[in-house]
């Protein structure tokens, strides 16, 4: 708005300089950028990151399964927080050695993190894996990629008002620059007896 209240202002100004036109259509311009480029190439950004998390997570839905797991034994191991007024939430996983049979028929038997806080032998846990039974982490769901869309999103329209924003920052400091540099040709034009013009000295 100061930007539309400027050119307002110095529109018939007999004051106006020609910079400060300038500077007030630069803002004028960087204004309209922030509130239409901006958001539109956030919509686009998040748009096209959506598709592409949404494909990874169909992707991932169907190369990953989840398979049950037996705990054979408790694999020691020091606590993930050696404080137990700050434990976490990781603290309810166990490392264990269990058994478990792929989607392709096949056995497996490894070390994995079982979400078991006080595994025995015998308990069972979900666990996911690819077809032939490699462990994988937990696939990517729907809402979640919606979530990192939104994100990259607004990430992008940030980062398209913060460049707008610098670059009219620096243009108005070459602008400036500039008039400083005429306004210091102009003082040596006039030389240091300038107030003493016409008197006589």
């Amino acid at each position: 708005m100061r930007a539309i209240r400027g050119l307002w202002r110095w529109r018939h100004n007999p004051l106006r300089r020609g910079t400060d036109l300038a500077e007030a259509w630069v803002a004028l311009v960087a204004l309209i950028l922030i509130v239409v480029a901006g958001p539109v190439l956030g919509i686009v950004a998040g748009s096209l990151s959506r598709d592409a998390l949404y494909r990874s997570v169909q992707d991932q839905h169907s190369k990953r399964h989840e398979v049950t797991a037996t705990v054979e034994k408790k694999v020691s191991q020091p606590p993930l927080d050696p404080d137990p007024e700050t434990s976490t939430a990781r603290d309810a996983h166990s490392r264990v050695v269990a058994h478990w049979t792929a989607p392709d028929g096949s056995a497996h038997r490894g070390r994995v993190i079982a979400a078991l806080k006080t595994p025995h032998t015998g308990d069972t846990f979900p666990l996911w894996t690819d077809d032939k039974g490699r462990v994988t982490g937990r696939p990517l769901d729907r809402a979640t990629a919606t979530t990192h869309a939104v994100l990259a999103g607004f990430g992008a329209a940030v980062a398209v008002t913060g460049l707008v924003e610098g670059t009219r920052r620096l243009i108005v400091w070459r602008m400036v620059r500039r008039r400083y540099a005429r306004w210091d040709q102009a003082w040596d034009i006039a030389g240091p007896d300038w107030g003493r013009t016409g008197t006589g000295s």
